[in-house]
């Protein structure tokens, strides 16, 4: 299986419900490291899995939905804890979309299974991976 990986990040405000959450139920802030993975069999007749710049230029424009935003204020959010794990399945179904709209250019038809890492520290991470057709993509 090969796999391509591009990266940003985003800066967002957001807070929790729930007492589990203890003082992350005040409005807090939290820088992510956004990892996008497209994984597939085999490469194209140019030996590419996907475009790159194309890749990263979707990625960025998924991601500016959201940089500097209150996610507490975001319609689409709206009843939802915005935990790390939520945000990387958000953003997984936004890239499959994305994939199947043929936005990342014919190679990336070929792209199986995406994977979504966001990283809070160097200490600490979560991720969301699935079939370009199944789970939340």
């Amino acid at each position: 299986m090969f796999s391509l990986t591009v990266a940003d990040h985003i800066m967002v405000a957001h807070s929790f419900r729930g007492e589990a959450f203890g003082p992350a139920q005040r409005v807090h802030g939290a820088t992510f490291v956004v990892e996008a993975e497209f994984r597939a069999p085999r490469l194209d007749a140019a030996n590419l899995l996907v475009d790159i710049a194309a890749a990263r230029v979707e990625l960025r424009a998924i991601l500016d939905e959201i940089d500097y935003r209150n996610l507490d204020t975001v319609p689409e959010f709206a009843g939802q804890n915005t935990s790390t794990e939520f945000l990387c399945r958000h953003i997984h179904g936004r890239l499959c979309a994305a994939l199947r709209g043929g936005r990342l250019r014919e190679s990336g038809h070929m792209v199986e299974a995406v994977k979504v890492l966001l990283r809070e520290s160097p200490l600490a991470w979560a991720a969301y991976e699935a079939p370009v057709t199944g789970g939340a993509g």
